[in-house]
């Protein structure tokens, strides 16, 4: 189980290892959402997204002879390349199973890392299932997106660094938005978030239409999302939230937030006009929340979580919206 020691452990391991990412403010993107908004930028993380905390996070906590086996791990492609870089810097060997139809930079730039890349249909194949089965015949230890704690407690260090960088600006509330598929990343922020800094409440922010989080959190049980594709946001599509993660959001969380894919169009385009930080869909969730969402308070903290955007899609939306 994840809790704020195994967050703090993390932290010391990926010291050296990952960026510390900063926290950007411009007065326009104020005006526009009309509050103010600061934006935590794990798009210059190394591999272009957040996933390079938790890959690291759960490969370096491996024993050497598991390392020794290789890792197998599935990802749409920002965990990819975490597990990828990080296996890589451990001599790890190491297969990834990605959809079919991830947007080909990620699976460029995952192979690059040194992975075997494995392609599958996510619209008609198991990718679970097709992850044991490797993981078994290979002798493979499993990495999974986000309910692993050790991947979660990675991921937490952005929750560390928030409660600092906060803390440096002044803000003392503030609703926390954060990207969310299957809520690895939401948790282990909120967990941090709890310890360091308790008046930064965590929102979780989805694509309309895969908002299983925001309906979980709701409902109080588990929803699975009616279908598996759909949206450009593929970062964050993930059929239920996580046996490991509900729980704790459940617990910390406020209310779940869902954005169109034209406004994190929008949002991405915001971000580079405003901040000059490239943006892919999903990782511009939170920050669309941020800027159209109702009923928020004075302050919030966006967390834009990735940049490994396709070029066709990023000119897209720049002819757009620009």
């Amino acid at each position: 189980m994840t809790d704020i020691a195994l967050i703090e452990t993390a932290a010391a391991r990926l010291a050296g290892h990952v960026r510390r990412t900063p926290l950007l403010h411009a007065p326009l993107l104020d005006r526009l959402a009309g509050r103010r908004v600061l934006v935590k930028a794990e798009c210059l993380q190394l591999t272009g997204s957040f996933k390079a905390r938790g890959g690291w996070s759960a490969i370096s906590a491996l024993p050497g002879e598991a390392r020794a086996r290789g890792v197998i791990a599935y990802s749409s492609g920002n965990h990819a390349q975490g597990v990828a870089h990080a296996a890589a810097r451990h001599g790890c060997p190491c297969v990834i199973l990605m959809p079919s139809d991830a947007p080909q930079v990620k699976i460029s730039n995952t192979r690059a890392y040194g992975a075997e890349v494995v392609l599958y249909d996510r619209a008609t194949q198991d990718r679970d299932a097709l992850g044991a089965e490797i993981a078994e015949r290979r002798g493979l230890t499993l990495i999974r997106p986000y309910d692993d704690p050790q991947v979660i407690a990675g991921q937490g260090t952005v929750g560390l660094e928030i409660a600092e960088q906060a803390a440096d600006a002044e803000v003392e509330r503030a609703d926390v938005l954060v990207c969310c598929g299957g809520g690895g990343l939401t948790a282990g922020v909120a967990l941090a978030l709890a310890d360091r800094a308790p008046g930064l409440r965590v929102r979780t922010c989805e694509p309309e239409g895969f908002d299983d989080m925001a309906r979980s959190l709701a409902s109080g049980r588990a929803e699975r999302n009616a279908a598996s594709s759909g949206s450009i946001c593929d970062a964050i599509l993930t059929p239920a939230p996580g046996a490991l993660t509900l729980p704790v959001l459940s617990r910390l969380a406020g209310p779940g937030l869902a954005v169109s894919d034209e406004q994190a169009l929008q949002a991405m385009v915001l971000a580079f006009t405003h901040l000059r930080i490239v943006l892919e869909p999903g990782g511009a969730v939170a920050l669309a929340a941020a800027l159209f969402a109702k009923d928020l308070p004075a302050t919030v903290i966006a967390v834009a979580t990735g940049g490994n955007v396709d070029p066709a899609l990023f000119a897209r939306a720049l002819d757009r919206f620009a």
